[in-house]
Parts: structure tokens; C-alpha cells; sequence
């Protein structure tokens, strides 16, 4: 009889073990195992980034960042829209045939849906960060601007279509990432592997 508890003993003293030892193993593996995984910073830079467009008022700019640079969405009024037709004998490319764009953007609104663009938000020239100027004809612009963006850097100047203005230092529009709508409201910057939505 002594034989049979220490067996059952013994059997039970060899699963307490192996279990505590399983445990240990995955605890001690786990942080080797999440090492190799990249972090979140890592996957944040590449991976696409999703965009809610419910709370972009309409003539206002939002920022996100995509792959460590800023995108610049914009959504534009229909008096905006309609503006960017007016001056096209200004723009150094005024029908984007530099492919700074996607092929579904390469058009005068140089967008999916003309109501909102996307571009990066980063200078032509230099790398430098324009500021948004949607307003008609500040002073310190002239007359002639009709809204957008100017870098304060070099003097480079873009409509509302992010075109370029002729006799700028920018040699080029700025560039329009891949995008693609999931939604009426959802935007995916970084990623337009089903085309434009």
C-alpha cells in the first residue's frame, strides 16, 4: 500500500513539476519571443494609417503622420473648388503630369473625391513644412493668391490643389500619397492596394 501512495504521489509531484516548468519557460521565452516582434513605434512608421474625416469642417486642414512625415488633409468648400480653375496660367503644372500622385489623382482637384485632399506635407524644394493659408488675397501675398500653401523657407507657394506656382524655388507639386476611402468618413493613408474607392 505504501508503494501505491507514493506512486500517486510521486506522479503528482512530476506534473506539479512539469506544469511550474512550463510556465517558467514561457515566461522566461516570452519577452526573446516579443524582442523579435517589431515595435509599435516600427509598425507605426510603415504601416498605413487610418483617418476619421467626420470631424473635418469644411475649409479646414487636419494632420496626421504616415511613415514619419506629415499628411495634410484639406477639405475643401465648393467657393474652393472652384477657385483652383482660375489661375491655372500661374502653376508651374497646372495638369500634374510630374507623377507626384497616384494615377486615380492625377487631375486638376489631384484627388479621390475633389472635396478632400491629400498630400504630404513637406516642401518640394528643401523638405520644409509650409503653412496652410486657405485665405484670399492676404496682404503679405498679393492679389493674386487665391488660398493654399506657402513656405516661409524659400518663398515657394501651392494652390489649394497643392500645385506649385511658377517661379518658386519648389521644382514640383507637393506629393499626394496612396490613399483609399473605407468609408464616407474613413480615410486609409498608405494604402491603396484595391485602387481608389
Amino acid at each position: 500500500m505504501t508503494d501505491k501512495v507514493n506512486l500517486s504521489k510521486r506522479r503528482l509531484l512530476l506534473a506539479a513539476t512539469t506544469a511550474a516548468g512550463g510556465v517558467a519557460a514561457a515566461g522566461a521565452g516570452a519577452p526573446f519571443v516579443l524582442s523579435l516582434m517589431p515595435s509599435e513605434r516600427a509598425k507605426a512608421a510603415g504601416a498605413p494609417v487610418e483617418v476619421d474625416l467626420s470631424k473635418l469642417e469644411p475649409g479646414m486642414m487636419m494632420s496626421v503622420e504616415w511613415q514619419g512625415k506629415p499628411v495634410w488633409i484639406v477639405r475643401r468648400t465648393p467657393e474652393m473648388l472652384e477657385l483652383l480653375a482660375r489661375h491655372d496660367n500661374q502653376l508651374a503644372d497646372p495638369r500634374s503630369t510630374v507623377p507626384q500622385q497616384p494615377d486615380y489623382c492625377n487631375y486638376a482637384y489631384r484627388s479621390i473625391k475633389p472635396e478632400y485632399l491629400v498630400v504630404l506635407g513637406i516642401c518640394t524644394h528643401l523638405g520644409c513644412s509650409p503653412t496652410f493659408r486657405p485665405e484670399i488675397a492676404p496682404p503679405d501675398l498679393g492679389a493674386d493668391w487665391a488660398g493654399g500653401w506657402f513656405c516661409p523657407c524659400h518663398g515657394s507657394r501651392f494652390d489649394l490643389a497643392a500645385r506649385v506656382y511658377k517661379d518658386v524655388p519648389a521644382p514640383t507639386n507637393l506629393i499626394v500619397p496612396p490613399h483609399k476611402y473605407l468609408s464616407d468618413g474613413r480615410l486609409l493613408v498608405g494604402d491603396d492596394s484595391k485602387g481608389a474607392a
